[in-house]
């Protein structure tokens, strides 16, 4: 977080220092800090940084999943799901500068195949009702309860904490399904019917040239749409100037994994999730709900808004200059807007007003 102008410290310690000589027993001041419980210790034995490597049992034997505790909150705690499919948790570390403040709690967490955990390098294993059961026993191992477990998905990993949630959404405080649509082919159009018609057509016509050919590999493929497609659409900063926590998760994306559930096309999807449509069964969404959308996201922002209106308890927050990684691009917009609302349900709202 920025650091306070020098004459609003200046206030501060002049008035800390008068309210200590006019009282024997100063009050902590928590407004801008953590409770003092938020880096406690919780662990016995030798620390680690609060990484915990959890096995999962699969239909195909025992893996092992890597995660991380940031902070330490007993009624919010959130465990954040990364997009791709196929990317690490890296990404999010820019959470560590906003969540920390309002003394939430965070869990980083690679899914199978991604990041830091085991990679069974099986395709067979990149499946959503997989996922969902790994999901499941990550929550137990790190006892997650509906009294404190907030679930936050992005891109794919909203795909993955939404269908956790129409299963085991007992289990769950909160949903924040960040940046995705609830239905592929809806989103296949928008790409088609929306996107595609802004790019100059000499350079449409060369991406589906190549999409044509399944010529994906060509060094020509990307570098049509990174300045065409993904700095209009995935991160509106300068392609130079891309945080480097994004750029670390996406060089070691599992490109097996994306592809199997994506499809190699950049454009659109073509995977195994080309049908996946959740949108009729909203209406069974009990669980507070955050729907996270930007104006100029691969995603339709439209549909993201009407989510929180089709689940019970659902709010809608759609950030006005983000893409569909608005939490860097439209930074204090979605970090201010996430931050209030899990504090909100915490004190036992279920939609808030953003």
């Amino acid at each position: 977080m920025p650091t306070l102008p020098s004459c609003k410290c200046v206030f501060l310690l002049l008035a800390g220092f008068f309210a200590a000589a006019c009282s024997t027993q100063p009050k902590e001041d928590t407004a801008a800090s953590p409770p003092t419980t938020y880096f406690q210790r919780t662990e016995t034995g030798v620390q680690d940084g609060g990484v915990q490597m959890i096995p999962i049992t699969t239909p195909k034997g025992t893996f092992n999943v890597w995660t991380k505790r940031f902070g330490n909150n007993l009624k919010m705690k959130v465990l954040l799901l990364n997009g791709g499919p196929g990317a690490t948790h890296e990404y999010f570390e820019c959470m560590e500068n906003f969540l920390p403040q309002e003394g939430i709690e965070f869990i980083y967490y690679d899914q199978l195949g991604c990041g830091n955990s085991d990679n069974p390098k099986d395709t067979a294993m990149w499946s959503l009702p997989r996922y969902v059961e790994e999901v499941e026993q990550v929550r137990k191992a790190l006892n997650l309860t509906n009294d404190n477990f907030y679930l936050l998905g992005h891109s794919w990993g909203g795909i993955l904490a939404a269908e956790y949630a129409f299963k085991y959404q007992q289990n769950l405080k909160g949903l924040v399904i960040s940046n995705m649509m609830m239905s592929c082919p809806e989103y296949g159009k928008y790409a088609e019917q929306v996107l595609a018609k802004q790019m100059k057509p000499e350079v449409l016509a060369e991406i589906r040239q190549i999409e044509a050919r399944k010529d994906f590999q060509n060094p020509r493929y990307m570098e049509l749409l990174m300045p065409n497609f993904y700095a209009e659409h995935v991160l509106r900063l300068p392609l130079d100037k891309w945080p480097e926590p994004v750029n670390r998760s996406f060089s070691k994306s599992n490109q097996s994994l994306y592809v199997t559930m994506q499809g190699p096309s950049e454009f659109g999807i073509a995977g195994k999730l080309t049908t996946w449509d959740r949108t009729p069964d909203l209406p069974k969404l009990s669980v507070p709900v955050l729907s996270i959308g930007g104006k100029y996201d691969t995603m339709d922002p439209e549909h993201m808004r009407r989510i929180a209106s089709q689940v019970q308890n659902g709010t809608a927050l759609i950030c006005p200059n983000g893409s569909h990684m608005s939490f860097y691009d439209d930074q204090q917009t979605y970090m201010s807007g996430l931050t209030k609302w899990i504090v909100n349900v915490n004190k036992g709202e279920k939609k808030v007003a953003l």
